[in-house]
């Protein structure tokens, strides 16, 4: 698209950067289940990544419906938190228990920005009057929403678990030693 100039063509431009941002999940999430040494982080990653291949399905048909040819554009907050991620892993070589404190974090922010961006083109799917649109759109939120709500519970529960010196789902053998 060369130019950004009308709102319509607005919610073309956000809606190629949310499809661009889902179909870079469905191709992390299988990585970031096998890194998680909790077992149910791990689950909670697979899980996920099922819902999110149905909301590339989703966006596929908003596209359709409003006579667009499914595009995605390069997303720099998904980008952004991707390298977080990468660089993290590489320059502080975690060990497995931080890691996964480290993975829902990574995951709650990813969250967060699809909640804002779906919530964004839902505002504008209404404005323009796309109303089968909003529904897909809103199916989407809803999802990301209870996704967040998920990772925030494995969250506090992996940070109780750590804080208590170590934890009973791991996927590992390998526990925390030393003192605290």
């Amino acid at each position: 698209m060369p130019g950004v100039m009308s709102p319509e063509q607005l919610f073309v431009h956000e809606l190629q950067d949310m499809y661009y941002a889902e179909k870079a999940l469905t191709k992390v999430l299988p990585r970031l289940a096998e890194e998680a040494s909790d077992s149910e982080l791990s689950r909670a990653f697979t899980s996920h990544l099922k819902e999110t291949e149905k909301q590339v399905v989703n966006l596929e048909r908003v596209f359709e419906q409003i006579g667009e040819r499914p595009e995605a554009h390069p997303c720099p907050g998904i980008e952004g938190i991707k390298k977080e991620h990468d660089d993290f892993v590489q320059e502080n070589r975690p060990s497995g228990e931080l890691l996964d404190v480290f993975l829902t974090g990574a995951a709650s922010r990813a969250e967060h920005y699809e909640i804002a961006g779906y919530t964004g083109l839902i505002s504008k799917a209404r404005a323009l009057r796309e109303r089968e649109a909003v529904g897909l759109l809103e199916e989407n939120l809803r999802q990301e929403k209870e996704a967040l709500k998920k990772v925030e519970a494995i969250s506090k529960r992996i940070l109780k678990d750590a804080s208590n010196g170590g934890s009973t789902s791991r996927r590992s053998s390998s526990r925390r030693t030393g003192s605290r």
